[in-house]
């Protein structure tokens, strides 16, 4: 099996931290996800959680700026 192949079955965690509460964006505050975000999460594959992970690592890095 290729190493993309692992990487594809691989299952992409969670990110919450248990710090659940959104912003006036309906941004949580402790993972950075959207809330509909947060609601697909559960049926995302791996391709799509990576993406949200991507787009909530931003979201922190532009929050980290900005603060």
């Amino acid at each position: 099996m290729a190493t993309s192949d692992i990487s594809n079955a691989l299952h992409v965690e969670s990110p919450c931290v248990r710090k659940c509460t959104l912003d006036s964006d309906d941004i949580c505050v402790g993972c950075y996800r959207s809330i509909d975000e947060i609601c697909a999460w559960g049926g995302a594959d791996n391709d799509q959680r990576r993406a949200i992970l991507l787009q909530a690592s931003a979201r922190r890095e532009s929050n980290s700026r900005s603060a």
